[in-house]
């Protein structure tokens, strides 16, 4: 169990040069196991193990976007000193130069956090931060939408939120399983399938990942899980044209921007034979809201919904 104690401002900088010449102190003591529910300490479990926060942060930084869009949910946002570049949302959110993919240790220490939440990808920065005695959370990516719930409930425990994030979990849950249920009394026993592409170089995105997850919710089959690389490519191969071609999609849906995505993959060799493009069915979704696994997953959740009701004929 790690249990980070926080250095003052003052003593930063030294602790900084130390970690970098020797390794630098290792305040990780196992001490403090607390109660959950909002009271502090408080020990919660992270990608990395048992962490416990002996207060309440005041000074966040969150260095992925989706557990910014989690934290002003919960009504954390005050909470939150600094995010990465690419928490653009909500529109209040911090947003610095920082790093959610390559975190710099002595920018972050510059925001004087209490708390650092980092991507699971991101371990090592997180080693660093525990040598300066800065308390973080490792919290990988959703891979399903039970992971969101969850995450969202933590951030509740570690922020003194936690009331408010059981009502945000579930009121996201509550909403998704009203616009799937709702779908599927619309559309019945559905033998629909779709091709969801990353990028225009198409990569896809197999039944195993979190995107895949909520297509399944609605019946449809994934072409992507047929691919030859679909169990070795972690979940997302990369397709051939002449594979979605063959596999007929009814519906393809774009994860990306750009004005002319829709029109520049209907007008691939060979697509004009696919059911997608013959019936119109090509869907251009939010980037940003396709690729984070926060609260707008209901967003998400709705945009399948009309593009499946209306692939099929039925109003939305």
């Amino acid at each position: 169990m790690r249990n980070a104690r926080r250095l003052s401002a003052a003593l930063l900088p030294a602790a900084l040069v130390l970690t970098a010449a020797c390794g630098g102190p290792d305040t990780a003591d196992g001490a403090g196991a607390g109660d959950s529910g909002g009271a502090f300490p408080v020990t919660v479990d992270d990608a990395r193990g048992e962490v416990t926060i002996d207060e309440a942060p005041q000074r966040i930084v969150s260095l992925s976007p989706s557990t910014t869009e989690m934290l002003f949910a919960i009504g954390a946002g005050d909470q939150v000193a600094a995010a990465d570049e690419y928490s653009d949302y909500p529109e209040e959110a911090p947003t610095t130069d920082l790093s959610g993919f390559t975190p710099s240790v002595e920018a972050i220490s510059e925001e004087d956090p209490d708390l650092v939440i980092l991507a699971g990808s991101a371990e090592d920065a997180a080693e660093q931060l525990d040598k300066l005695g800065i308390p973080v959370l490792v919290l990988d990516a959703a891979t399903t939408l039970d992971d969101t719930y969850d995450q969202i409930r933590l951030l509740g425990e570690v922020t003194g939120e936690a009331e408010s994030a059981d009502a945000e979990a579930d009121r996201v849950e509550s909403e998704i399983t009203g616009i799937v249920d709702e779908t599927k009394e619309k559309l019945g026993d559905t033998d629909l399938s779709y091709y969801h592409e990353v990028d225009d170089t198409m990569y896809s995105a197999t039944s195993d990942t979190f995107i895949g997850q909520i297509y399944n919710e609605f019946g449809l089959t994934n072409i992507a899980d047929e691919a030859d690389d679909a169990a070795s490519s972690g979940g997302y191969p990369q397709l051939s044209p002449e594979f979605i071609v063959e596999a007929d999609p009814d519906l393809i849906f774009l994860a990306y921007g750009g004005a002319d995505a829709v029109e520049d993959v209907a007008e691939r060799p060979a697509f004009d034979k696919v059911s997608a493009v013959q019936d119109d069915d090509i869907v251009q979704l939010d980037e940003d809201i396709s690729s984070r696994w926060g609260p707008r997953v209901v967003d998400l959740a709705q945009e399948v919904s009309d593009a499946v009701l209306a692939a099929s004929g039925e109003e939305r």
